[in-house]
């Protein structure tokens, strides 16, 4: 109850819930507010249902509780939303002390490395210690303050352990800071200890008024700009190098108008994807390991590299062999991004970065010739995607491919422009979509290949539909992905959050199984056919029927034509739809790609890895250090 002091007495679990469905945020049309947390995923147990989840209930109409069946699915559920809304909103994520707290681990590292915001809020063990050691608590010996949320510490942004229910009078402006600053951005985790949660206390009221809570854009410093204007100036043949940091900003319409007015090509990181439509004549497409032809021949010859908003990951750079040669330009909102590879670092937003070289660059253009080039080189690696995703007869032993898979995806949808946001994550069709897949709206384009994490597939996917229940979603995982997490299915038809899954069964792990073999190892413990296997053998899986088992409507094919045909009857349904089609384990598109570093053995007896050692020497001398 209130009191004349003007505080209100709660528990810490009631004052963090109370405080969380507070804040607001301009909606992206800025017409309006929305919430800045859409809701909170919460596997109850001993650790939180006592305390938080009384406190959730509480608050279940202003800040929805859903219900999972995976602690690290509904985490990746969580991320999935967060990286739908660009950043701009996010859920928070609760769960019990234990096995539920360590399981959400591996979701703390995706949203740590690709820079997403999620509130972890895992249960802790009792302060007091009166039980201890309570149930599925570590007991350290030599430390007796270490919980398993310890763990949490070098996965998280910013890290709290709440052990008296005023802490978060400072503890969540810090947290809220955090999550919704561009540069710092990521994973923060409050650990809150299942006593402290039930403890009451007097907060003042002015705590819980309902805030706006805005996001910065910092513009770049004047010399900082200068050193950049010098080097694009005497530049004849630059690249845009289009990293998350575009979509994030808000960016994209400001792309696309420096690249038009100065003549620069434009290829795209994983995360950058999207940035600029597809059919953009200065659209090269995917660069790195998993690039187009375009953009990586673009990237060779390229005399300044302006990479904006990237990490600049090994897959981008070929690690750090491609575009070796040219002058590096960071722009970036993160001091330790900006300053990567002895680049030429511009601390910035990305808009407001572009628009100040913009401005100052005023009619400079690179090279005629040079523009003139990457015009027809991607429009060269266009006819090529049509070819290669336009192949319907596949005759029989054939196998169909991803390429043609996408394909199939792609043409079933008859809105123009198309509004299908796809989802994916690990093994080779991250590949074969970053050069495929066609997009021509920011966020259309989901594939999570930070941490390339098998399983964040279907969960990132509902996550994605719960922050865009208009667009059709499209989950495109390999069997080996779908076989590690799956549970979610039945969260999104609980839901009535319709998914379109499609699974390409090639039978294992295809993608490794092509790297073993590249590295010079023998096909072994990837495919099931290579595995250790008992009498029965290796099992056939039926997809289709694992998904109705979890409520889904599905269904096998044996063909690209019949895959359309199914693709018809899933976008008509009123629920989650599989679609599984049988595909190649080795073929993939062969066009485009360029060298990545997987450490060979220096020693061995097999000819085969000793020749693959020799290359990968050879090719290290292309490293720039």
């Amino acid at each position: 109850m209130s009191n004349d002091s003007g505080t209100i007495r709660l528990t810490m679990a009631q004052a963090l819930v109370r405080y969380l469905a507070a804040l607001r945020v301009m909606t992206a049309d800025g017409n309006g507010e929305a919430p800045l947390f859409g809701g909170v995923f919460a596997i109850f147990g001993h650790g939180n249902v006592a305390g938080l989840g009384e406190a959730l209930y509480q608050h279940r109409e202003e800040l929805p509780t859903y219900r999972a069946h995976n602690e690290q699915a509904m985490a990746h559920a969580a991320i999935g939303y967060a990286k739908a809304h660009m950043r701009r909103r996010m859920m928070a994520v609760t769960s019990s002390i234990g096995p539920g707290a360590t399981n959400l681990l591996t979701a703390a590292a995706l949203a740590h490395v690709n820079r997403l915001p999620v509130l972890l809020l895992p249960g802790d063990i009792f302060v007091s210690r009166r039980p201890d050691p309570v149930l599925q608590q570590l007991e350290n010996f030599q430390d007796g303050s270490v919980s398993v949320n310890d763990a949490f510490k070098p996965l998280s942004r910013y890290f709290d352990r709440i052990i008296y229910p005023e802490q978060l009078l400072t503890a969540l402006p810090r947290a809220i800071q955090v999550l919704t600053d561009p540069a710092q951005c990521g994973p923060v985790t409050l650990a809150l200890p299942q006593d402290v949660q039930t403890m009451a206390y007097d907060f003042p009221l002015a705590f819980f008024k309902p805030k706006l809570v805005t996001f910065r854009a910092q513009p770049p410093a004047a010399d900082e700009l200068q050193q950049v204007l010098g080097l694009l100036k005497n530049a004849r043949q630059p690249l845009i190098v289009a990293g998350g940091g575009v979509l994030y900003g808000n960016a994209t319409e400001t792309l696309r108008k420096f690249a038009e007015e100065h003549g620069v090509p434009v290829a795209e990181t994983q995360a950058g994807k999207g940035a600029l439509p597809w059919d953009h004549p200065l659209q090269l497409g995917a660069l790195g390991v998993t690039g187009s032809p375009a953009a990586n021949t673009m990237a060779d010859h390229a005399d300044v590299v302006i990479a904006v908003g990237s990490r600049l990951q090994d897959f981008t750079t070929g690690s750090h062999s491609l575009f070796a040669q040219a002058q590096l330009i960071n722009i970036n909102v993160n001091s330790c991004d900006a300053m990567k590879w002895q680049g030429a670092s511009m601390l910035s937003d990305a808009a407001l970065g572009l628009t100040a070289l913009s401005r100052e660059l005023k009619d400079w253009r690179a090279s005629e010739t040079w523009t003139v080039e990457a015009n027809e080189q991607a429009a060269a690696w266009r006819a090529t995607v049509n070819g290669i995703t336009h192949r319907c007869e596949i005759a029989a032993p054939e196998l169909p491919y991803d390429g043609e898979v996408i394909g199939a995806v792609q043409r079933s949808s008859s809105a123009s422009p198309v509004s299908d946001i796809v989802v994916c994550a690990a093994g080779t069709l991250p590949a074969e979509l970053h050069k495929l897949w066609r997009t021509a709206t920011p966020g259309g384009y989901h594939v999570e290949y930070g941490y390339s994490c098998m399983g964040y597939e279907i969960a990132g996917a509902l996550g994605v539909k719960l922050a865009k229940p208009e667009r059709e979603v499209i989950v495109m995982v390999g069997d080996g992905s779908y076989l590690m997490m799956n549970s979610e299915i039945a969260t999104s038809v609980m839901l009535d959050k319709k998914l379109i899954i499609v699974v390409l069964d090639n039978r294992g792990y295809g993608c490794i199984n092509r790297l073993q073999q590249a590295c010079g190892g023998a096909p072994f413990n990837n495919m099931l056919e290579d595995c250790l296997q008992g009498a029965l053998g290796a099992p056939q899986i039926d997809f289709a029927a694992h998904a109705r088992s979890l409520g889904a409507i599905a269904e096998n094919v044996k063909s690209i034509p019949e895959l359309e045909a199914a693709m018809q009857r899933a976008r008509a349904a009123d629920r989650t739809y599989l679609v599984c089609i049988d595909t190649d384990p080795k073929r993939t598109t062969e066009d485009g790609g360029c060298w990545w570093e997987v450490a060979v053995p220096e020693v061995s007896a097999r000819a085969s890895v000793q020749l693959a050692r020799e290359q990968y020497e050879q090719a290290q001398l292309n490293q720039k250090i």
